[in-house]
């Protein structure tokens, strides 16, 4: 049975080719809203908290900062409402999952850059 749905999970879901991101980096994500008839480009900039899961379920997690009210959003790899992400900054941390993030405030909250 698991064979049967990887194999259509292979052939019938489009894959998307984003950049290689994972925890600490600072993302844009570009996705469409619909309203009524009309569609729109919305992004979505923020700290990357997580990702996981693997395959077509795979999402990720993204914290920004709306004036002093922290927002995260979830998004699946496989949203066909994504339409690019952008990499703006790679962050060094040392976890894979950084809820701890949600805790710091000022000069606490921030992330060292990887300078590649």
């Amino acid at each position: 049975m698991n064979s049967l749905v990887k194999f259509v999970q292979d052939e019938f879901v489009t894959k998307k080719d984003f950049p290689e991101f994972s925890a600490g980096d600072t993302i844009t994500v570009y996705y469409e809203i619909k309203e009524g008839s009309k569609t729109r480009t919305q992004f979505f900039k923020g700290v990357v908290l997580q990702r996981k899961g693997s395959g077509t379920s795979e999402t990720f997690t993204i914290r920004k900062m709306s004036g002093t009210i922290g927002v995260e959003r979830i998004f699946p790899v496989n949203l066909p409402a994504l339409q690019k992400v952008e990499v703006n900054k790679r962050g060094k941390v040392r976890r894979a999952r950084i809820f701890y993030f949600r805790g710091l405030t000022g000069k606490k909250a921030r992330i060292k850059e990887v300078r590649r």
